[in-house]
């Protein structure tokens, strides 16, 4: 009998970032989900420790600095985006940040806009979605969401 193979899953680091019952999502410009909603996010970098990577995009999309110490991990998501890529999504929260969010990207954000936790906008990404929902509707331990699998 033949071992599968090991994953090789692409990780991704989203940053939630929060003030009182406001979030920051953008509008994704690019090709995928274009014109939709999710968390500033990107793929980690090889050899990148996850905050420092999360923290990295942050600043890259945003221009909001916040030290790695201060994302708190909150949620997890296995996503599978098609039956060869499978994606594993970081969701931290940023517990103490500073600067006004700007769109650094503007090639690759339409938009950046505070949302209300509880009249956020019905087209975010659904990969994101998870795991934003996750964190947001927490069911007592559970941080792990697998997405896409069924």
């Amino acid at each position: 009998m033949n071992a599968a193979a090991p994953a090789t899953p692409v990780i991704d680091t989203h940053v939630i970032l929060r003030d009182g019952d406001r979030i920051l999502l953008s509008q994704r410009g690019g090709p995928y989900g274009y014109g939709r909603w999710h968390a500033p996010s990107g793929k980690l970098d090889a050899g990148e420790p996850l905050t420092v990577g999360a923290a990295r995009e942050l600043r890259e999309e945003t221009g909001v600095e916040v030290d790695p110490a201060h994302l708190r991990l909150v949620h997890v998501v296995h996503h599978r985006q098609s039956p060869e890529v499978e994606r594993i999504g970081l969701f931290f929260e940023a517990t103490v940040w500073n600067g006004e969010p700007v769109n650094r990207e503007p090639e690759k954000c339409l938009d950046l806009r505070w949302w209300a936790v509880h009249a956020l906008p019905d087209d975010i990404i659904e990969y994101p979605a998870a795991g934003l929902l996750g964190y947001l509707n927490r069911d007592g331990d559970r941080v792990l969401t697998e997405h896409g699998w069924h």
